[in-house]
């Protein structure tokens, strides 16, 4: 098939598909070359991790950890006896959602779930915190009334997805706005309290005790329901994270030595400290370079659908000026920052359809490619994300591993949630990422389980779980007075 006549947008030709290997010059694998890593150097990146995750549990150094190591106050999983009726909030863009979700214990399962979403304008985006707050009260008004519950009060579990500081499981303090949002007189704040003083300055509901919920958390706990061996949760979406049940003795800086805590890695921030410039490429450090936050969350840098698609894009441009893509030639959408979006890396990567989708594509960014050209665009995709899949399976296994180590087993059995478009619409990242955590952790036997709304019904069932564990704790308190009174007698 010649280049001139397989040329027309979304009605191209299927383009013949070349073999990724054979048929792609030794040039272009040398400038991809540093985007594979050996299974020596994905273990290494994992003992690499394990030590920053130790740096961040101790109360000594955890500060200048990259991997935060936050604690979450979650003290367990769901175990199946969970119920009862609960809200949910789910705040963390320009739009809100609100949940009510009924639990029964003798179906086992989430029996209601009703949502609505609401606006959060501009103007509120930029106000006060009294003004963000006092609109969330009351749009969560709106939703109560519409469901008949408006006299009830219930439990709620807010997923705050803005960078915080956890004191508790209901006393969650804002560090810093994100995502658009500069409301003042917020930062520094604990964010459940804040909820409860606008709600309170209605007078016409009220709420019961609130759970505060980081959406990794929210994945882990919403999975954690259909499977109780679930004890990770891992986002691979526009950011990446994970979490996991540590054991409480090692959580250094909250009080208690039995039981476990759900941890919030936060390990976008691995490499931080340059404990990955070995692994970077010029590509990942020009990423970095240009972004908003040059220097910090280095990992997620190399492994999310952020900045998948401008890694591609800036190994295009430097495989055409080195003649060796598109006959030298760019086009000014290719030299466009964001124009090949990580989205973009999914369609190519298709088995039936990928080089056509690869050619509309090229030809949407003004290119002229030719049946060569996209195969080796193919190529180029597969190596960007396969590297991505590659980092990701290094750090999961790291925390697999790390459960089997803390329970002494030979081998470990569990679950992991799993949320994120990256890992549900790439074609291809899922099957990568399992292949290589198996090599990465062969002592770990992992299941993976993808989340329905984690983030909403994740924090109800953090809820949940957190009225069962205090219900239990009632009950043992009760005991102990009675063992108590006794003895007086």
């Amino acid at each position: 098939m010649s280049s001139t006549d397989s040329h027309g947008g979304t009605g191209a030709a299927p383009v013949k598909i070349p073999s990724l290997r054979q048929d792609v010059p030794a040039r272009v694998e040398e400038w991809l070359q540093p985007f594979r890593l050996s299974w020596e150097k994905l273990r290494d990146i994992s003992s690499r991790l394990l030590r920053d995750m130790e740096k961040g549990l101790d109360k000594h150094s955890h500060r200048g950890a990259p991997v935060k190591m936050l604690p979450t106050f979650v003290r367990s999983t769901p175990d199946g006896t969970e119920s009862g009726d609960f809200l949910a909030l789910d705040l963390g863009g320009t739009n809100f959602r609100v949940l009510h979700v009924r639990v029964e214990e003798t179906m086992k399962k989430v029996v209601k779930m009703e949502s609505q979403t609401c606006p959060v304008p501009q103007e509120i985006m930029l106000g006060t915190g009294t003004q963000l707050f006092d609109h969330i009260a009351a749009c969560l008004a709106d939703f109560l009334e519409s469901q008949g519950i408006k006299h009830q009060v219930l439990p709620l579990g807010f997923t705050f997805s803005f960078p915080c500081t956890q004191k508790g499981i209901d006393k969650s303090y804002l560090i810093c706005w994100t995502k658009g949002f500069k409301c003042s007189g917020v930062e520094g704040q604990d964010v459940a309290k804040l909820l409860k003083d606008a709600i309170h300055r209605r007078g016409d509901y009220d709420i019961g005790s609130v759970a505060m919920v980081n959406d990794t958390v929210g994945t882990m706990m919403s999975c954690g329901y259909r499977d109780q061996s679930c004890e990770i949760g891992m986002i691979v979406g526009t950011g990446t994270n994970a979490c996991y049940m540590e054991d409480m003795k090692n959580v250094k800086r909250v009080e208690g030595e039995d039981g476990h805590m759900c941890i919030n890695m936060e390990w976008g921030g691995f490499g931080d400290d340059g404990s990955l410039s070995d692994v970077q490429t010029e590509f990942d450090l020009e990423v970095d370079r240009r972004s908003l936050n040059p220097g910090q969350h280095m990992f997620e840098k190399m492994i999310s659908g952020m900045y998948l698609g401008e890694l591609a894009r800036l190994v295009l441009i430097r495989l055409a000026q080195e003649k060796l893509l598109f006959g030298g030639e760019m086009s000014e959408a290719l030299l466009t920052p964001g124009k090949f979006e990580t989205k973009h890396i999914s369609e190519i990567e298709e088995d039936r359809n990928g080089l056509t989708r690869a050619r509309e594509i090229l030809e949407d960014l003004g290119l002229r490619p030719t049946g060569k050209d996209c195969g080796i665009v193919r190529h180029v995709c597969s190596t960007v994300s396969t590297r991505s899949a590659h980092l990701c399976a290094a750090a999961l296994a790291t925390v697999a591993n790390r459960i089997r180590s803390n329970r002494g087993l030979d081998h470990l059995r569990t679950t992991v949630g799993v949320d994120g478009t990256v890992y549900k619409k790439h074609p291809k990242f899922s099957e990568r990422l399992q292949q290589a955590l198996r090599t990465l952790a062969p002592r770990c036997q992992v299941s993976f389980l993808l989340s329905e709304d984690g983030s909403g019904k994740g924090a109800a069932m953090v809820t949940a779980v957190a009225q069962r564990l205090a219900g239990q704790s009632r009950l043992l308190d009760d005991s102990e007075e009675d063992t108590a009174a006794e003895g007086r007698c």
